[in-house]
Order: structure tokens, then sequence, then C-alpha cells
């Protein structure tokens, strides 16, 4: 019978990979509250319309039904997050949080699903670490979550980071702007793959972010949505830039750099590092000041970003960045079978209670010390604690350090200030 294997695009994270999740949401959580962002967790199922209306049904994840939708007996139809932006805006209208003081700093971390064609750092089902700031125009709101990705990357320890930044415009500018870039692409459509055709019929901006071959030369001849821009679009952009300069933050205007999601207005910006392949781009994000009106809520203007933690971590191995070891438990109680065994499952569960981290070493039969002691070597303890009958009838436990130090004798009384004295916890 063949065994049964994962599904399509779907992981399994290891323990060694677990120190790297670990440690990154670890960082990520510390930044955040550094920041003043409160956490926040929307359900993994919302109602369709939320990403129709939110996302647009122009965007790459309808055009390319990337999304897991199921319809319900009674004629609703619900889906499984594609993203994290839209639900935490709901839970912002619906929650009446714009009764809050503003803006409202939340974040949220979990999964989301797209049916997408799995590559390296990306699964159908992938984690991540999502930034929103609710109820807030200025620009220094855009610097803010910025710089909380970029100071994110940087002390995980990547090497050679740089923002990649462009604005959008807004309703008033940005329609202009794809008329504009709608009639040059069409002049020069017989150029355009046919993947790119599509997308110009479909969503024109999209097609500055083509891959085809050929197009770097026909795109940097294209309008540029910066030379387009309203007077507030380019004033809130100036003004974000200057900020930029002023902490003296590395950034390049990229003209090609746009989102698959409709609701971006003005602000865009990426995290580019140095080294991790073709990928360049560790996360993504945004501003989106339109998207509450389109779910159905009051005007109200947001930015954030989102960073998966499956590229962050596929980043550090690249960068060859070691994520720090899991705390292990360092002595392992040996024993030698019947009395010493329940004396031994005794003395590990009253070391784990007084919070020293214990592990038994498990045997049905009597088993050799030589192969206790391999066992403890393999785990890296300090000390195997030994328990045989004389132990036990005296009450107390012999200790054997691991460095080739002396073996001791010390009564199981006083064992736990013992080993908290020697940094054991």
């Amino acid at each position: 019978m063949t065994a049964i294997q994962r599904a399509k695009g779907m992981q399994d994270i290891l323990p060694d990979d677990r120190n790297y999740w670990d440690w990154v949401l670890a960082t990520a959580v510390t930044i955040a509250q550094q920041y003043g962002f409160q956490r926040i967790d929307v359900p993994i199922i919302e109602y369709t319309p939320l990403f129709a209306r939110g996302m647009g049904e122009a965007s790459d994840v309808f055009v390319q039904k990337e999304m897991y939708t199921i319809e319900e007996p009674d004629g609703d139809s619900i889906t499984m997050r594609p993203e994290f932006t839209a639900g935490v805006v709901r839970a912002y209208v619906e929650n009446g949080m714009s009764s809050w003081p503003q803006p409202v700093k939340l974040f949220t971390i979990g999964p989301i699903f797209r049916r997408e064609r799995p590559q390296a750092g990306r699964y159908r089902q992938h984690s991540q670490f999502d930034v929103e700031i609710l109820g807030e125009t200025d620009p220094a709101a855009d610097l803010e979550v910025m710089m909380l990705a970029m100071n994110l990357y940087r002390q995980l320890g990547y090497k050679g980071l740089t923002f990649q930044l462009n604005s959008t415009g807004c309703p008033v500018c940005k329609p202009i702007y794809i008329a504009k870039l709608t009639q040059y692409l069409a002049d020069h459509q017989h150029k355009l793959a046919p993947i790119d055709q599509e997308r110009l019929a479909k969503n024109p901006l999209r097609v500055l972010d083509s891959k085809e071959p050929g197009m770097d030369d026909l795109l940097a001849a294209a309008p540029h949505i910066v030379d387009h821009l309203c007077d507030d679009c380019a004033s809130h952009f100036t003004d974000l830039r200057g900020m930029l300069d002023a902490l003296g933050q590395s950034y390049t205007i990229n003209f090609r750099l746009v989102r698959g999601i409709d609701y971006y207005t003005k602000t865009v910006f990426e995290v580019w590092a140095e080294g991790i392949g073709a990928q360049a781009a560790v996360c993504g994000g945004g501003r989106y000041d339109g998207l509450a009106e389109a779910i159905g809520g009051p005007s109200t203007p947001g930015v954030g970003f989102g960073s998966g933690i499956e590229r962050i971590v596929l980043g550090l191995k690249e960068q060859d960045i070691a994520a720090p070891a899991a705390p292990q438990p360092q002595v392992l109680i040996a024993h030698f079978g019947g009395v010493t065994k329940t004396a031994a499952v005794k003395l590990t569960y009253l070391l784990r209670h007084a919070g020293i981290g214990a592990r038994l070493a498990f045997a049905r039969e009597r088993r050799s010390m030589k192969s206790q002691m391999r066992e403890a070597n393999k785990f890296g303890a300090r000390f195997v604690l030994i328990l045989g009958e004389a132990e036990v009838e005296k009450e107390e436990v012999a200790i054997r350090p691991l460095d080739g130090g002396e073996q001791t004798q010390i009564a199981q009384a006083d064992l736990v200030t013992w080993l908290q004295n020697a940094g054991i916890s």
C-alpha cells in the first residue's frame, strides 16, 4: 500500500525549521509591541464578498482563481482567507474601532491560503506576519510600517537591505494614468506575451510587473505614474521620501512596483535583500485608503504590510544566518529499572515542577548505563543524574558531569539548589 503524502503545495515544519520560526515570530512580536501595535486575530474563513469587494475581481487572486471557496448549502459563499488586510479592516469596521483613539495599530500572525503554483518559500498554505495602521493619512504612518519591516529584517541579521518604493496614485489620478498606460501598451500590443495581453485587458497595472523577455525596454519607455500624480498624492510621496532621507534610509523609486490587489493607493513598497536568489523581495505593503468603504464601512485610511514567514526563513538560510538553538533539558535522569526507575520518574517530575528541564531515560527493560550516557551526549545534556539502588535507599543522587569533571553524590533534597547554582534551568 502506498503511503499517504502531504497535499500538494503544503509543508511540514520540522523541529530544526521550527527553531527559525519561533525566533522570527518572537522577534516580530517584540518589535511590533515596541512600536505600539496590539495583536488581533481574525477568522481563517470569511464571506467571499469581503475579498471580492476588497481585493477586486481584477486582482491576481481572482483572475488566476487562487482562492479556496466553499459554497454552503444555505447559499452563502465562504472563503479561506487569501490575505489578512481585508479581514483586519472588516474587524475594525464591525467592532466599532473607529470610536477608539485613532490611529488603531494592529498586528496579526497566522496562515493564509492561495491555490497558486508552489515555489520556493511559497506554499498554498503559508503564514504571514501582518501589520496595519488604520485611521491615519499622515505619511509618517507609511514610514512607520516601512521601518518596522526594515528593522525586523535587520534584527534577524539580514544583509544588503534596501527599500523599493513607488506611488500608485489615488482614485483621482490613478484612472487617468491607467488610461495613458493602457493606450501605450495597446500601441505595442504585438510585443506583449499572451499573459501580458490578458493582464492588459483585465488589470493593466500588472503588466508593469511582467517578467517576460524583452519587456524591460518597452516598460522603461512607458508612462510612469510618479509623473502623473495629483497634488495630494505628489505631496504625500514627497513627504515620505523626505522622512526616509532624514533617517538615512536607502531606497530606489521603482516605477514597475505595483501590487496585485486593487485596494492599494498612494504608497507601495517592498524590502529587498541581497544574496537570496531570484526573488529579492522579502516583504511588501502599502496604503489602502479606500478599502473600508469598498467593504461597506466608513471612509478609513490605512497602511500596512505582510511578510511571509516561510520566505523570511528561506532568506535567513540563503544568507547563512543560523537560528538560535532551541533550549533543551540540561540534565538526563538515568536508572537501572525496577525501584530505580520509579525513583527516576518521581525525580524527573520533581525537577520539572521546580522549573528545571529534565529528560527521563526511557526503558521498559534494564538498560545499560553506557547507552543512557550516549543518549545524554546526543541531546547535549550537561549532567547525568544516576539513580542506583544505593542512591534510592539513601535518598541521594549521583551527578556525573559530561564535561569530564568529577562525579559527586548529593542528597536529593539539595538537588534543586545544586542545579540552580550550576546555572541549570
